[in-house]
Order: structure tokens, then sequence, then C-alpha cells
């Protein structure tokens, strides 16, 4: 174990809880019309017709063509992205994976997947999916809208994963029931929201989820996106019950496909137990795995060993889509 001792920061981000510490802390309770919120908004999705558009790519690939993708979201906004498909073999599941709050300026190669359709949408608002006047940055970004649970950003960005699970379909309708989603970070965050009302994806892998546990999530200090709704609660304190609705942990109760969840000790940017609150969340199953990164957001000296192995094992995983 290869926890950072040494950090730039002034707190400590394990916030001095042990592994069994944070295996330890359940999710909280589900606000009133939680479930009914969300399935309105993914009725809402599904009416949507993405009309994704193809467009050849300047990034290249020797095991992967790339294509530019646009699709239409709800609220007719326009969502950019990637779409990578195998040169060999042929397409038999799709991976749709989000990004973290640094947004996405080209898809990742190196996803140890194969046979494989791999849509990389850009959430409204950011990258390729700039929509003003909903700020690229995350600090505003997180912000955006936040007192109106209907428009809050968080909530659009959820629907543009649904609908790019349908843009995926769309294109290739024989992928139906074989569709998965990846997340990291802010990514992880939207993945927990939106698995659990999308009976299309078959399985999910969150990194580092951010959202869960939005009660210590407003309280822990951090360097990332919570930062921002800590300062703004100050003078807003009723926002925390707006946020209950968007608590990622609450919606990763719901979950009940295969889940892989990569959680970490050390996390400056998103706090370890908002993190665990999520894993902790899932139900007890033999099909969901925790894997416990030494730290998250930040380089440390086990670093690549261990992400290799969550490599490997991501790989592992999907193979079962």
């Amino acid at each position: 174990m290869s926890i950072p001792t040494e950090y730039p920061f002034d707190f400590d981000p394990t916030y001095g809880m042990t592994l069994a510490d944070l295996k330890a802390i359940r999710p909280p309770e589900a606000p009133p019309g939680f479930d009914a919120f969300w399935q309105k908004r993914y009725t809402k999705a599904l009416m949507v017709k993405p009309q994704p558009v193809l467009t050849k790519s300047k990034d290249a690939h020797p095991d992967w063509h790339v294509q530019d993708i646009v699709y239409t979201s709800t609220d007719n906004v326009s969502i950019g992205g990637w779409l990578l498909t195998p040169r060999k073999g042929e397409i038999k599941r799709g991976l749709v994976v989000g990004h973290g709050y640094g947004g996405r300026d080209q898809p990742e190669f190196d996803i140890p997947v194969e046979e494989t359709a791999i849509l990389f949408p850009c959430f409204r608002g950011m990258s390729r999916s700039a929509h003003p006047p909903i700020s690229p940055e995350a600090p505003w970004h997180v912000l955006y809208d936040i007192d109106d649970p209907d428009h809050y950003v968080i909530g659009g960005c959820v629907e543009d994963l649904w609908v790019a699970v349908s843009a995926l379909l769309s294109l290739y309708p024989a992928l139906d029931g074989h569709i998965g989603y990846s997340g990291i970070s802010f990514g992880g965050g939207i993945g927990a929201l939106g698995i659990p009302f999308d009976i299309r994806i078959a399985r999910g892998h969150l990194t580092v989820p951010t959202f869960g546990n939005r009660k210590l999530w407003l309280t822990l200090p951090t360097v990332g996106s919570a930062h921002s709704v800590q300062e703004y609660a100050k003078t807003h304190p009723e926002v925390f019950e707006k946020l209950r609705l968007f608590d990622a942990a609450t919606a990763a109760t719901r979950i009940k496909v295969p889940m892989l969840t990569a959680v970490a000790l050390f996390d400056p940017a998103v706090a370890p137990p908002c993190q665990f609150t999520v894993a902790n969340a899932l139900p007890q199953s033999k099909f969901n795995e925790i894997f416990i990164l030494d730290a998250g957001h930040f380089d440390y000296l086990d670093s690549a060993v261990q992400q290799t192995a969550l490599r490997e094992r991501v790989g592992r995983f999907f193979r079962g889509l």
C-alpha cells in the first residue's frame, strides 16, 4: 500500500479514515419523490430521436476506425463526441464512456475491450458539447441552475448519457442488451445516477465516482467541484435538500446490473467517504466487484501498477456484456 503521505493541501485527503471506516459508511435515504423524479426524466429522454451524424475524424488509430459524432439530446442540446469501431472483427457489444470534470479533447484508445463500438460523448456544456450560457469550467458548470432540480445541469448530463445509449442503438440495433457504461470521477457520478433507471445498460464501471453522500460531500474540504457548491451553500443552505435528488449513492442502491467500482483511499478532489458510499450502496452480489486504489486524482508510487491491474479487471468485466 502506498497512500501518499506528502501533499500540497491544507487538509488530509484520507480524512482520517481507514479502509474499515470507509467500508462501514451507509448510503443516505432517498428524499420523497426520488424515483418518480428520475423515471420522468428517463421517459422524456427515451422520446428523443438522437439522429446521430458521423463524420471522419482527424484522430486515427491502427486498431480503431475513428469518427466524430454529433447527436441531439433532451432540450434540443447538441452533443458532440467520438465513435470508435474495431478495424478487425464484428461489433458484438457497445460501451458509452463518460469523462471527468476536465472534459474530453480526444477518445481513449487503450480501453481494454474488443469487438466493441465505443461512444465517447461530451456531456452538455463541456468540450465538444459547448452550450452557452452553461460554463465549460467545472467550478461554474456544477452550479448551473442548481436551484432548479428540473433544470439543473447534472440532470441534463444524465439525460445525455441515456440518449447516448439511444444513439448507439440507432446505429447498431443488434447491440440491444449488450451495452455498458464506464465513467470516471464526474462521469462516474453521472453513471451512478443514470444506470439504475436505464434498463438498456447491462453493466457499469465507475472509477472514483463523485456526487455520493451529498451531506458529507458538502462538508469535506476538497479541491474538486464540491468546493464550488460548498461555497454556494454558505449563502444558500436550502440547496442541500435539492441536491438530495442528485445523490449518486442514493441512486446506486437501485442498481440491479453487475458493477465494477474502483474507489480510492486518498483523494483530494472526490472525498473517499463519498466514493465509498456509492460502492457500499450497491447490492451485495457475486456479480459486483470493488477495486481499491491507494489514491485518486493524485500521482503516487504504485499508480502505474494499480492502473494496469484495474485495466485488466475492466477488460475482463466487460467481456461479460
